[in-house]
């Protein structure tokens, strides 16, 4: 782990960039992190756009969360921003896009070539990411996770026992062996789902959230395409990984 640049924020957010493997990173600490006083950690998930493209609305998220009191984390994905590129990721999408450009149906074998290998190579950087940062001295449990790509946070939420808790925002494609995965998941969920979103399978979303096994599961819904989360939404999920993160 090895940090290469910071700044300090006009409300004392502290950013910081580092790099894990050669994969870039980002943390924030809230003023209040320190060595005696360790916070709560967020993962935040991103659609694999780049950091750069990304960031605006990951610091933003970042920063309200350190206002609630939470240091936050995100990694570049593979295949995105500097990252090597990805042939076979890119072959996908192509598929995908003349699949809908044609007024076709989206099949399972494209889904699954587009999400599944995500799912695989990413979630073990994530994972080890977290490894990297809970060393921190200012870094402390629980540890929650917020964000998409939603197959991500479904396998993360599965096989990390450190993710207490997990907001996760519906807007991709859900491959079947991920549905079944759901089954397996027991953490708290809030999971938001935007109703008009271009980019999104709605059944599918809803099919995932019947089957997640966990106790405590809520479904947020609001009317809008991708990018239209109403700000009351945002609020309820950080109340939702406040209750369960503090």
């Amino acid at each position: 782990m090895h940090f290469t640049c910071e700044q300090r924020h006009d409300d004392g957010v502290l950013e910081r960039a580092f790099t894990l493997d050669e994969i870039p990173d980002i943390l924030w600490t809230p003023a209040s992190a320190s060595a005696t006083a360790a916070v709560p950690l967020i993962l935040l998930g991103h659609p694999p756009l780049g950091l750069a493209r990304m960031y605006p609305r990951l610091a933003a998220r970042a920063r309200h969360a350190a206002a609630d009191g939470f240091a936050s984390a995100t990694i570049e994905l593979p295949g995105s921003g500097d990252r090597p590129r990805w042939a076979a990721a890119e072959k996908a999408r192509a598929d995908l896009r003349r699949t809908l450009e044609a007024g076709e149906p989206v099949g399972d074998e494209i889904v699954d070539a587009l999400v599944l290998p995500l799912v695989e190579r990413s979630v073990p950087e994530w994972r080890a990411a977290l490894d990297a940062l809970l060393t921190l001295p200012e870094i402390g449990g629980p540890v929650g996770y917020s964000g998409g790509i939603i197959s991500i946070g479904v396998r993360l939420a599965l096989v990390e026992p450190r993710i207490s808790a997990a907001v996760l925002f519906a807007g991709s494609y859900v491959p079947r062996a991920i549905l079944q995965e759901a089954r397996q998941v027991t953490v708290p969920l809030h999971v938001l789902l935007q109703w008009d979103d271009e980019a999104n399978d709605r059944q599918s979303v809803l099919d995932l959230f019947d089957a997640f096994g966990s106790k405590e599961k809520t479904l947020h819904a609001n009317m809008g395409g991708h990018t239209g989360v109403p700000q009351h939404a945002g609020d309820a999920a950080a109340r939702f990984l406040t209750r369960h993160l503090q």
